[in-house]
């Protein structure tokens, strides 16, 4: 009769989230996350192969939260850029760790599609891709700068970016009678 598993693939994946938003993505370790789910490091590689897999399937199931969270918004380019600023500064690690290469790119599809479809709308489908780019880049430095604490002017962050994504927001619509590419 084979010996029950101890521990799960989602446990792993659940220690390991919690191991990286506490010690940064060097602080998450095999040997880290066996202890949380109370298990010894060799049992892990029944699920996970190795380190590199375990960052992997925490990253993917990192930017799989983000999608659901961006599905969930009314839609519009500003709610997208709050939700996904609210999720970076809830989850700053796991932020960091999906910017990395370590997320398969149909993962990283399935969250864009979101910001894709506002810039569709508002673009076109020709330049939706460079739009969602655009706003994607904008909003990750500015999150990347608030949490590393580059902004050290005084004004208020918060006026800071509505600023920029209404500016954003306008230099991206249409003028009147502009016939939007598609």
């Amino acid at each position: 009769m084979p010996t029950p598993e101890k521990t799960s693939f989602d446990a792993i994946i659940a220690a390991g989230r919690a191991l990286l938003e506490e010690r940064g993505q060097r602080g998450l370790t095999m040997q880290g996350v066996a202890e949380r789910v109370g298990v010894k490091a060799p049992s892990l590689y029944k699920h996970v192969a190795n380190r590199a897999a375990l960052l992997a399937a925490v990253a993917q199931a990192t930017v799989e939260d983000l999608a659901e969270s961006l599905e969930t918004t009314d839609g519009s380019l500003e709610e997208l850029a709050r939700r996904y600023r609210q999720f970076a500064t809830a989850r700053p690690e796991g932020f960091r760790l999906m910017h990395s290469t370590y997320v398969p790119p149909r993962t990283l599809a399935h969250a864009s599609r979101p910001v894709l479809r506002v810039m569709r709308e508002l673009v076109g489908e020709r330049e939706a891709l460079d739009a969602a780019r655009l706003l994607t880049a904008w909003v990750t430095g500015f999150i990347e700068m608030e949490l590393n604490g580059s902004f050290r002017l005084d004004g208020d962050l918060e006026r800071a970016f509505e600023y920029g994504l209404a500016r954003i927001h306008r230099a991206l619509t249409p003028s009147p009678g502009h016939v939007t590419p598609g």
